[in-house]
């Protein structure tokens, strides 16, 4: 008679077949697909580790095993994503919130606390699933409950899940949604006093060489910024010298600091003169920041 299974031993069985099929974080993803198969938070399958499986929770897990085997992203299996201390919804027809990302909604926190900064709103520009805006008004708390918080995208399916998550954060009356192109929806409300966004930005020559997770499941129009990466960011460079109010600021997202030195030295020759690249994490990602000069 074989031995049952136990939550040590699924485990063991699931984390080399995850990264047999293309995982790269296998173990953990097992761990989170474990977790929410029997409903136990990850340091309780440490605990619990002995703990026999049930035939229904045996299978339940082996159905989400099959489902990451096949490449889709973990945040859409669980339905959910931790992102800078909120828990977002999430979803196919919204790009996952990346911990890189955390780092733009620090910065723009510190900044709309800094001396100077104007008053008026702030636009989150393709927003998806509303992580860095959501994550801003928490951020901000109650130190500046009145100022506006607008958000916009160009995909309805991403804005579902955005509007899904300001709800059940308790954010509908700080944060207003428009679906449209960049600013559009919001023109009116102008100036800002910060601009953000993080835009499609991958080059489309690497769109073939994304993680199958990512190639095959993330939505493309959140991902190909074009021959360069660039398509998205010049025309925000363009918008921001008509709508950031003086002493505003405008923090991007991108990919490398290629991009980050073009992208800068474009905002420095409209009027954000000591625009600048930063690097954030290990990787290529990193942000560009500028204030609007003074009236």
């Amino acid at each position: 008679m074989s031995e049952p299974w136990t939550v040590g031993s699924v485990l063991q069985w699931a984390s080399p077949f995850l990264q047999k099929h293309g995982s790269s974080s296998a173990r953990l993803d097992a761990e989170l697909l474990l977790g929410e198969a029997i409903a136990l938070p990850r340091l309780q399958l440490y605990v619990q580790h002995d703990r026999p499986m049930q035939q229904d929770e045996l299978a339940r897990f082996k159905a989400l095993v099959k489902r990451r085997a096949g490449a889709e992203p973990v945040a859409y299996i669980l339905g959910r994503k931790s992102f800078h201390a909120i828990e977002l919804q999430v979803g196919p027809g919204a790009l996952v919130p990346r911990p890189e990302t955390e780092h733009l909604v620090d910065r723009a926190a510190s900044l709309l606390r800094s001396e100077g900064t104007p008053e008026g709103p702030v636009i989150d520009v393709g927003t998806g699933t509303g992580a860095i805006v959501c994550a801003l008004a928490v951020a901000l708390g109650e130190t500046d409950p009145e100022r506006p918080l607008l958000a916009t995208d160009r995909s309805p399916e991403a804005l579902r899940w955005a509007a899904a998550n300001v709800e059940s954060l308790g954010l509908s009356q700080r944060i207003t949604l428009a679906e449209g192109d960049l600013l559009g929806p919001f023109a009116d409300r102008a100036p800002f006093a910060a601009l953000l966004s993080n835009p499609p930005y991958i080059r489309r020559a690497r769109m073939a060489e994304l993680e199958p997770t990512v190639r095959g499941h993330e939505p493309h129009l959140a991902l190909d910024g074009g021959e360069d990466g660039l398509d998205v960011l010049r025309r925000l460079v363009v918008v921001a010298q008509r709508v950031v109010a003086p002493g505003g600021c405008v923090i991007f997202e991108l990919g490398d600091p290629d991009q980050g030195a073009i992208v800068a030295g474009a905002l420095r020759e409209r009027g954000f003169a000591d625009a600048r690249y930063e690097r954030i994490g290990p990787g290529p990602t990193g942000l560009v920041l500028g204030r609007r000069d003074a009236a």
